[in-house]
């Protein structure tokens, strides 16, 4: 059966949103698992907090969970299998987690993860998770340039003045995500920065059975996603942007690749992940760049453009021209014969 055969639930809107911008709340959720792949190892604790948009703790669910299976790496998550006797299947508490998801943005601290296996066990026991879209806190706590050694859970609860009592504790590791997203959103706000928020998918099949799409990394979608305007050529400095444009990023930037796609798709220009003659723009910090793919526009003589004055031309984006217009609406019987 091919993806054409399947109703896929797609939610409106595009990837990432200014902090100033109001939503629905947050689901700041944590697991522990069996292992690291999704659909053969299984959760063994799950942690779930409801938040207000203010970051404030509305609902909650926790739950050892007996996976049916070996516990896994003990001495991670600290779970035994004696200790896993008796506890409930994902099934038993999934009715509850689904209600406490229900219209909220899916929180976790790399979210690729805790959402791939709660997808996985979801569609175990034949449901839905009611997400449309999700937020990573480590691509978050990337764009604020925090000046922290590195970006691991507990380096973030210390930078905050968050006590981590027990790693690895579902429980505990999602509180202390709850606490430190409440000044993460604050300091995006301040600093005007996008949430990378992203939507995720889903598809009802003809027999009833729902799918959640894998959440892939933006920049190998944003590089296949077609654009609806035509590419107006070569971007020319003093003049304002235009729809269509194909953007490139070098790695000379201080924003994340990211932010910069978000923000590509967000204006209606096309991201392109390759540099050829083609390509509008690149994006990049360093004026003479000696390698990489900023080298690689100066030969072609792709004009270069710094990251925060890209960012700052994004308001006074000019319309282009749209790939319809040039799309033949001639019925089948209004073609011209050829015999």
């Amino acid at each position: 059966m091919s993806h054409a055969d399947a109703g896929c639930r797609r939610p409106g809107g595009s990837w990432g949103r200014p902090a100033h911008e109001a939503g629905a709340g947050w689901a700041v959720v944590d697991v522990e698992t069996t292992g690291f792949r999704p659909g053969q190892a299984r959760i063994v604790s799950i942690a779930a907090l409801a938040l207000g948009d203010d970051g404030n703790v509305e609902q909650s669910l926790y739950s050892l969970l007996n996976p049916g299976v070996d516990p896994g790496p003990t001495h991670v998550h600290g779970l035994t299998a004696e200790m896993l006797v008796g506890q409930p299947c994902f099934g038993d508490i999934v009715g509850a987690l689904i209600e406490l998801l229900d219209g909220r943005t899916l929180v976790a601290h790399n979210v690729g993860f805790d959402y791939s296996f709660l997808a996985a066990e979801a569609e175990l026991v034949s449901e839905e998770l009611p997400t449309d879209t999700v937020m990573c806190t480590v691509e978050l706590a990337r764009r604020l340039d925090l000046g922290t050694e590195n970006l691991r859970l507990e380096t973030l609860a210390a930078h905050w003045g968050v006590t981590q009592m027990k790693p690895h504790d579902a429980l505990d590791d999602a509180l202390v995500l709850a606490q430190i997203l409440k000044p993460v959103l604050m300091r995006a706000r301040e600093r005007k920065v996008w949430l990378p928020v992203r939507p995720v998918t889903r598809r009802r099949w003809p027999n009833g059975q729902v799918t959640h799409d894998e959440l892939r990394p933006l920049k190998m979608l944003a590089s296949r996603l077609p654009c609806a305007n035509l590419n107006p050529g070569r971007y020319v400095r003093g003049r304002p942007l235009v729809a269509g444009m194909r953007v490139a990023l070098s790695a000379e930037v201080e924003r994340t690749h990211e932010e910069l796609i978000e923000r590509i798709l967000h204006a209606g220009l096309a991201y392109t992940d390759t540099v050829d003659v083609e390509t509008s723009l690149m994006i990049c910090n360093e004026p003479a760049p000696e390698h990489g793919k900023g080298y690689q526009a100066t030969e072609l003589g792709v004009p270069l453009l710094g990251d925060t004055e890209f960012l700052s031309y994004l308001d006074a984006v000019i319309a282009g021209t749209g790939i319809e217009e040039f799309s033949d609406t001639r019925a089948a019987g209004e073609q011209f014969a050829l015999f």
